[in-house]
């Protein structure tokens, strides 16, 4: 993965953004982690993100408003959502509202890797054109 991206993960529960961390550590990815929505987009404001995980629920804004805003000021952002409960609807929902695509938690970290390198190809073939 380019060193030059950076990947931006929001989820409010704290052992999750924990484990998240070990699994983007040992893999080299750079990364940042926000507690919630507003955070998220405090990052945003500060540094160069090419995708952003993102939990669907938390407390005040959730995933999909989230995501909505992040695109306000960054259109070309991509975002993986995550949802608890097997909760598939809500995965193909984000995606109809722009979401790149979606994982199911407990997350099966070699899928969410792959949806990773995925999006990353997608924002630079978009910086390409």
């Amino acid at each position: 993965m380019s060193e030059k991206s950076k990947l931006l993960l929001v989820d409010d529960e704290a052992d999750f953004r924990e484990i998240m961390t070990k699994f983007f550590v040992r893999r080299g990815i750079q990364f940042e982690a926000a507690g919630g929505c507003m955070e998220g987009l405090d990052w945003l404001g500060r540094d160069d993100f090419d995708v952003v995980i993102m939990d669907v629920s938390m407390p005040g804004l959730d995933g999909f408003d989230c995501m909505a805003e992040m695109k306000k000021v960054k259109p070309e952002l991509e975002v993986i959502i995550l949802t608890g409960h097997a909760s598939i609807n809500a995965g193909l929902l984000g995606m109809k509202k722009g979401a790149f695509d979606y994982c199911l938690k407990p997350v099966d970290f070699d899928e969410l890797l792959e949806k990773i390198v995925l999006a990353r190809e997608k924002v630079a073939g978009k910086k390409n054109l």
